[in-house]
């Protein structure tokens, strides 16, 4: 999220194009299980492209309300687990398989929600509030974070755990900023992380190679 639609545009560009680099140096590099994580600043630039589009509709119960909700919640939840084991070591995918069982089972929850309730997007001042109906949602919120934070987290990979680390601090700065109504600031971190991937995708062949079975 950011604090204008013109924001959300201006990054989700930027973003986006730094998504296709990864996706395409990867993809010339034989390297096909890194695909989903190096794919994944596209999907958050489109993410902030889509936000760009509730800006300037005001809000509301619009179309881009509910795409910006299935991004952000049950399609991140299942992607970045699913692509970290994709991408992992050998050694490494036996404790990510517990991030993804609980991605997949939250992800199940919020599709559910979204396709049962209403999502409703907010402007307030500088930040967009969305309003999602979800059962047991402490409960949901912890297992999205596991989902998420924890797969790039228990990676074997320092660039990926440094990426759940910068993630995870700015979901923190960001809830609070959110709360004080004060401005949306997401975009600056899904740059950031948009960057620590493309640093993960340009690593050299012979640190690739650990991340494909041999």
């Amino acid at each position: 999220m950011c604090w204008s639609a013109t924001a959300d545009l201006t990054a989700g560009t930027v973003i986006a194009a730094v998504g296709l680099v990864c996706v395409a140096r990867t993809a010339r590099g034989g390297r096909a299980r890194d695909l989903p994580v190096a794919a994944l600043p596209l999907l958050l630039g489109a993410h902030q492209l889509i936000e760009a589009a509730v800006w300037s509709a005001g809000g509301g119960c619009s179309p881009a309300t509910t795409a910006w909700a299935v991004v952000a919640f049950p399609l991140l939840a299942v992607w970045v687990p699913l692509g970290v084991l994709l991408a992992a070591a050998p050694g490494a995918r036996r404790r990510l398989w517990g991030p993804v069982a609980v991605g997949l089972a939250t992800g199940a929850v919020l599709s559910y929600g979204l396709a049962t309730r209403p999502v409703t997007a907010e402007i307030r001042g500088h930040t967009v509030g969305y309003g999602v109906d979800v059962p047991c949602a402490p409960l949901v919120v912890a297992g999205y974070l596991f989902a998420t934070l924890g797969a790039l987290l228990l990676a074997g990979d320092r660039r990926l755990r440094l990426l759940g680390a910068v993630l995870g601090a700015g979901a923190a700065v960001c809830a609070a900023l959110w709360r004080l109504e004060f401005a949306s600031t997401w975009c600056a971190f899904a740059a950031v992380a948009s960057l620590l991937v493309l640093g993960w995708v340009r690593r050299p062949q012979a640190a690739a190679s650990v991340t494909r079975p041999a």
